[in-house]
Parts: C-alpha cells; sequence; structure tokens
C-alpha cells in the first residue's frame, strides 16, 4: 500500500512542486490550500500517513490545524516561512516530527520525509517497477512473483532508484549512499551494477542512462 501524505500549502507553486515530487516517488497525496477545509475534510478522510503544514494559513493557521493531525494520529513536518526561534520551537514543542524553512529542497524535503515515516513505523516497505517488487525489511526482490538473487551493493542500488523512480540519481549520489564513499572520479562501479540489474530484471529500457548526469528508473 502506498504512503499517503497530507498537503496543506496555499502557496501554488511550493505545493504543485511538492505534489509533482510525490507522484513521482510514488506517494499517495491530497492537496488543501486552506486550514479550516483540511480539518473539516478529515472527517470523512483522515487515512494519512504524514502531513506537510504550512502555518500561515487561511481558514485556521497550522498550529491550530496540528491539533486535527493529532487527533487523527498523523505525524506532522511544518514547512513554513517562519524563521524566527519561538515559532520553531512552538511547533517542535507541541509535538511537529520537523520544522523546515522555506525556501528549501524539494529533495532535502523528501528524505526528511522518508525518516520521519520510518521513525514512526509507518514507512512503506515494498517497491514495485512493473512486475517485480523489492522488500527493503527482508531483502527480497521478486519478478514475476519468483524470488532473484542479486548481490547485495545490486540490491542497495536498485532500492535507491526505486525509492527515486521517475527521478534522475547522480553517480556520486549512488556512490555516496549505497557505498559509503564520495566521488573520486571512478564510477565504473555504479555502471556494473546498473548493467548487472537491467540483466537479472530484464530492465534495460526502463533504467535509463542520463549523459553526464547518472541514471534514471522509469515508469509510465
Amino acid at each position: 500500500m502506498l504512503n499517503r501524505i497530507l498537503i496543506v500549502e496555499d502557496d501554488r507553486a511550493i505545493s504543485e512542486a511538492v505534489a509533482l515530487n510525490m507522484q513521482f516517488v510514488g506517494y499517495g497525496y491530497a492537496v488543501f490550500d486552506d486550514g479550516k477545509k483540511a480539518a473539516d475534510s478529515l472527517a470523512d478522510d483522515h487515512a494519512f500517513d504524514l502531513a506537510l503544514l504550512d502555518i500561515m494559513l487561511p481558514g485556521i493557521d497550522g498550529f491550530e490545524l496540528f491539533s486535527y493531525m493529532e487527533k487523527y494520529n498523523i505525524p506532522v513536518i511544518y514547512m513554513t516561512a517562519k524563521t524566527d526561534s519561538a515559532s520553531e520551537i512552538k511547533g517542535l514543542m507541541d509535538g511537529a516530527e520537523d520544522y523546515i524553512v522555506k525556501p528549501f529542497d524539494v529533495l532535502t524535503l523528501m528524505v526528511r520525509i522518508e525518516k520521519v515515516l520510518k521513525r514512526t513505523g509507518r514507512l512503506n516497505t515494498v517497491y514495485r517497477v512493473r512486475d517485480i517488487e523489492l522488500n527493503s525489511e527482508t531483502r527480497v526482490v521478486t519478478k514475476a512473483g519468483r524470488a532473484v538473487e542479486l548481490q547485495p551493493l545490486e540490491f542497495d542500488v536498485l532500492l535507491t532508484l526505486l525509492k527515486n523512480k521517475n527521478l534522475t540519481v547522480s553517480r556520486e549520489r549512488l556512490l555516496s549512499d549505497v557505498w559509503g564513499y564520495e566521488y573520486a572520479g571512478e564510477t565504473r562501479a555504479v555502471d556494473m551494477k546498473i548493467s548487472n540489474l537491467r540483466k537479472k530484471l530484464n530492465l534495460g529500457d526502463a533504467i535509463r542512462a542520463i549523459p553526464k548526469l547518472g541514471y534514471r528508473l522509469e515508469e509510465r
């Protein structure tokens, strides 16, 4: 089941950028631009694993909206233009999981979302593309229901690509996240693991090499 995120943000450019990345990564989501409307909607639909709340909202503000999230046990990350320490302290003391100040990098936000989902025990551990399924807890990969044996580094490369499905992941990031060291001009290790994944999982046309950037696992 997909993780589902509630986005309450009255800046359309921000909410659309966040929602687009949700779509790419594979999260479900709902978007509201008014705090009161978001609060009222929860009576009928509160099946969310996390809420991203602006603080300065029409209707009711994010701090007041937090009490509704508590009622339905929905963890909260504030994403706000309020840079004063008093607001950040209030948000965190009230019980928010994180507080991120605008402008922010959307990919950084996605990492923070994953960390909160994992910390609260809500992170979906099963990732899918085509007929392939990867379970990040059991570290089992299946294709059309049959287990496929991957080397540990191959598994971790595939997991990183799946977590960033339809997004370009640089070779430098793969080296850092999977191998655990900084880019030093040598990327053949990454290219070899990608080649192995393409062959073992028949993903030759799905894992695209992006010139001078890295790789992208595509699913349309």
